[in-house]
């Protein structure tokens, strides 16, 4: 059993707590959509200023990777991700007692270094179990825990930051993660603290090199990077936000908008399997570009929040049947060592989100929100385009 769950051939029996984990660790990217209003105006900042608090974190999460992928390949990839689920709910514990943005800022990059290990281990893992063709259907099955957390997690930090303040959301995320990082580790059990379980030994940095050297594995890379500029750095943090200042809504009423975002890629997870029967790969990321393209543009010019909350359904499942193409192909760039080429693709897309959160934050500073969303939607168009047109090897 304990080999089924660290060596070669993966239980799937637990991709529910798999899933849970993806929740936990995809619900700290949600957590600030409602709360970068508050954050704000507890530390006496505006809401650009504030722009470094969502940067850090997705530096370190992307930054680690340099790390994280080739410690999963060498001890095994569920053991690092339920130690690193253990040490993100403890930062996200810590942060609660941040006193001001600076310190903020310091917290919530130590916990992205961390946070960023558990979900591309997690694809890794798949990758380890699953036949390439069943890859995207299995991976949309994983994700249900992620897209649960953008469905949830947005509302409930937002409305108990109204009535407990920000510092609550953050703790109750805390305490999930340390539940679910627990249970990871007690099902791990002796396995947990045994030596190098993985394929791979020492810690494969030239794995990296590897990838940049193929001309699929820099298009892949850098399709990443634009990917989280436009959408993690660009359009998504800032909704919340946008329905809050431009529209009135309380961060609670805000959070419920952005959960349509996560019904959208739920709907996307059950019918996978059937849109890429029928599209096929490259059909299938064109599509939903263009779909999450015409979406973004809708939210930049809609007259009232109604609006913006219609087009979050279409722009959850768009940005899924968009992305997951690219996260499948990522799991088979490496095969040899997976978390490595895995992290390679997070690294690539986080690093990307960081620029793009500091440029979109410029943007918002000198344009307003509706030029954020215009501009994130001509990227990604011109993205799907591109990626479309491209072989996938």
């Amino acid at each position: 059993m304990l080999r089924c769950m660290v060596g070669l051939r993966p239980d799937l029996a637990l991709l529910p707590l798999l899933a849970a984990a993806g929740f936990a660790a995809g619900g700290g990217m949600r957590l600030m959509d409602p709360l970068l209003p508050l954050l704000a105006a507890d530390f006496g900042v505006g809401v650009a200023a504030v722009a470094p608090v969502v940067a850090g974190f997705t530096l370190a999460y992307g930054a680690g990777q340099l790390v994280t992928g080739p410690l999963g390949d060498r001890f095994g990839k569920l053991r690092v991700a339920a130690l690193a689920l253990l040490l993100y709910g403890i930062g996200l514990a810590v942060s609660t007692l941040a006193w001001d943005l600076g310190s903020m800022v310091v917290l919530r990059t130590a916990t992205g270094l961390v946070a960023g290990a558990v979900i591309p281990l997690a694809i890794a893992w798949i990758g380890d179990a699953v036949p390439y063709e069943d890859r995207q259907a299995t991976i949309g099955r994983f994700l249900t825990g992620m897209v649960m957390a953008q469905l949830l997690v947005g509302p409930a930090s937002g409305m108990v930051a109204e009535f407990a303040g920000w510092r609550a959301s953050f703790l109750m995320l805390a305490v999930l993660a340390l539940v679910v990082g627990g249970l990871m580790a007690r099902r791990l059990g002796p396995a947990m603290l045994e030596g190098a379980s993985g394929q791979a030994r020492g810690f494969g940095f030239d794995q990296y090199r590897r990838i940049l050297r193929a001309p699929a594995g820099r298009r892949l890379l850098g399709a990443a990077a634009v990917d989280g500029a436009a959408l993690f750095g660009g359009a998504f943090p800032f909704t919340g936000a946008y329905l809050i200042e431009h529209f009135g809504l309380s961060p609670g009423e805000a959070g419920l908008v952005v959960a349509g975002f996560g019904l959208g890629a739920f709907i996307y997870t059950r019918l996978a399997k059937r849109l890429i029967a029928r599209l096929g790969e490259q059909r299938l990321v064109g599509a939903g570009g263009a779909m999450l393209a015409l979406a973004l543009a809708g939210v930049g010019v809609a007259p009232s929040w109604w609006v913006v909350a219609m087009l979050q359904v279409p722009c959850g499942m768009a940005f899924y049947m968009f992305h997951g193409v690219l996260q499948a192909r990522a799991t088979e760039a490496l095969p040899e060592a997976r978390a490595t080429a895995v992290s390679a693709f997070a690294m690539a897309l986080f690093l990307g989100q960081s620029l793009g959160a500091l440029v979109f934050g410029v943007v918002l500073h000198a344009a307003g929100y509706g030029a954020v969303f215009v501009g994130a939607a001509v990227v990604t168009a011109a993205l799907a385009a591109w990626v479309a047109m491209t072989p996938a090897r």
